[in-house]
């Protein structure tokens, strides 16, 4: 409560800054633009472009003395253009990059400041989860500050009108999984008389990155995520037990065509359409399952959605993902100084402070939401998309469950699944690999990968019994997967310093 009655406070400041007083409080009235701060951003942009010297970007400049100058460019092409930029050495103060190969790169060249010695002077920035810098570390090192988002986002959404109807429990075994999607394709769970649901139904990208649901699935059954680590020994998810009984329940559910039987070459937006519709049972998600409701309801008024943790016969167990969107970083082209550095730290704590998440994430008070008492109401949807939702894709936010800002009216659908998340933190399974480097993998990686997945849905469809699936390992061994298993063994040693 303190919290929030000192971001009132700024709020009641930041707004007579706003109406014309031209002076940043503390200062004495006589602080000139020219004093605050310049920083330029460069920043992805997903949807509609901003309005110049919004009262969003206006509140954000108010509160941390600073002169923005942002460069949005669309997302679809933002990786070619930083990547000129580096090239060129022509960068913005600030950029926001993800953790690839490429960008890695750069560091370990040090064409960025490292920042983890610094981090300790600030206190907002040091105050994060160390789990989300240990995921964007380089050899150990900190170069940026992270974009926080859930470090474990699998949960279990699914018409609990037909689970009730059917008599059933939530799924926990692989036996569970096969009995609950069996019953909701065959057993007519939506009452109409027809055979036209599905229990589950897959997309061609179901086994891919971080939301892969072999992953989901055998990561629940005791199985690794992604990679398997004993005594320094590297092996990969699919050369184990769990995951290879994962994929003979889907085998079966493929042939007895118990999920769609074309889902090789089905996009994500027509399983979203199975969903929507209401003929798709249960799914693994990282979304929210209020979004699920709201798509159904238009088409099944009387659906009930619900969810849960994602459990196995050892309880809660959950693939941790990088916990990030994306992070910071701030180029030694652009920025000379130790000092300047500092500017920008400063500018990037305080966007963590109260009064900045609730900008950042509602936008400015009586304009894009209001008050109501115990919650937050949006005032106006599509300005909040058009003025907000830039920035709230964009600049840090902490944790979704962070007590710095008032919550917003939600459902009691979306609050729960919040709450899901929240606790599902203490089961998350890491990825062991997830900061080790490979050149192998860098350079042939997708071709692997691509092998990998090809070889899993030819098993999932019977195009390959067991012994077809070893052949593809063995091509995968040869092709460069050997090589990366000894460079992540390397890796892993050296950071342990073994």
């Amino acid at each position: 409560m303190k919290k929030l009655a000192a971001a009132g406070c700024v709020f009641l400041i930041m707004a007579g800054w706003l109406a014309g007083c031209g002076s940043w409080p503390g200062s004495g009235g006589h602080t000139e633009e020219r004093d605050m701060f310049y920083l330029s951003i460069g920043a992805p942009l997903i949807g509609e472009l901003p309005p110049k010297n919004n009262e969003v970007e206006q509140a954000i400049e108010a509160y941390t003395h600073t002169d923005l100058q942002i460069q949005w460019i669309p997302l679809s092409a933002y990786d070619d253009k930083l990547r000129l930029m580096i090239a060129s050495g022509e960068m913005p103060k600030l950029i926001k990059i993800s953790y690839s190969p490429t960008y890695i790169a750069t560091m370990k060249a040090e064409q960025f400041w490292e920042l983890g010695p610094l981090l300790k002077e600030y206190p907002s920035l040091s105050a994060l989860d160390k789990r989300y810098y240990d995921n964007i570390s380089v050899e150990g090192k900190i170069y940026g500050i992270p974009i926080v988002r859930e470090l474990g986002r699998a949960v279990i959404q699914y018409r609990k009108d037909w689970l009730d109807a059917l008599g059933l429990q939530l799924p926990v075994t692989l036996e569970d999984w096969y009995r609950v999607v069996r019953a909701m394709t065959l057993e007519d769970p939506d009452g109409n008389g027809k055979q036209d649901t599905y229990g589950m139904a897959l997309e061609k990208k179901y086994n891919q990155d971080v939301s892969s649901l072999l992953t989901r699935i055998s990561v629940s059954q005791g199985g690794p995520n992604k990679w398997l680590v004993q005594n320094g020994r590297f092996t990969p998810e699919f050369m184990t037990k769990p995951f290879m009984d994962t994929m003979k329940l889907f085998r079966r559910l493929h042939q007895e065509k118990l999920i769609n039987s074309d889902f090789a070459v089905v996009d994500t937006n027509e399983t979203a359409r199975i969903y929507d519709s209401g003929r798709g049972g249960i799914q693994i998600n990282g979304g929210n399952a209020q979004t699920w409701m709201d798509k159904l309801g238009k088409t099944v008024p009387d659906a009930a959605v619900g969810v849960a943790p994602l459990r196995g016969p050892g309880g809660i167990r959950l693939p941790g993902e990088a916990g990030n969107s994306g992070f910071f970083s701030i180029p030694k082209d652009s920025v000379k100084t130790l000092a300047e550095v500092k500017k920008i730290l400063e500018f990037l704590d305080k966007l963590l402070e109260p009064p900045m998440q609730t900008v950042i994430s509602k936008g400015v008070e009586n304009r894009h939401w209001k008050d109501t008492g115990e919650f937050t109401e949006v005032l106006d949807r599509t300005l909040d998309l058009k003025e907000v939702k830039p920035y709230r894709d964009m600049l840090l936010r902490q944790a979704e469950d962070s007590d710095s800002i008032k919550p917003s009216s939600q459902p009691e659908l979306y609050r729960k699944s919040q709450e899901i998340n929240r606790e599902s933190r203490a089961y998350i399974v890491e990825n062991p690999a997830l900061t080790l480097e490979s050149d192998t993998f860098a350079e042939l990686g997708k071709e692997l990968d691509t092998l990998i997945t090809d070889a899993e849905t030819k098993f999932i469809m019977g195009l390959i019994d067991e012994a077809g699936w070893e052949a593809e390992l063995a091509k995968w061994r040869q092709a460069g997967g050997d090589r990366v298993i000894r460079e992540y063994e390397e890796a892993y040693s050296k950071l342990a310093g073994n």
